[in-house]
């Protein structure tokens, strides 16, 4: 696991293997942004498809 707070991606989700424990950052390089709707409408349609549970 990488450790480096990346400071341009924000995160809040603790339970993810790329989070920067105390710090509400993502450690990866880049992210991966997707769906899971055909026609997303709103902010809560869109997932973060790099997500990887700790």
């Amino acid at each position: 696991m990488n450790n480096h707070a990346n400071k341009c991606i924000e995160c809040s989700v603790s339970s993810c293997a790329h989070h920067c424990g105390g710090e509400n950052y993502c450690s990866l390089d880049k992210i991966r942004v997707g769906t899971h709707e055909c026609n997303p409408t709103m902010d809560q349609c869109t997932d973060c498809l790099s997500f990887r549970k700790k």
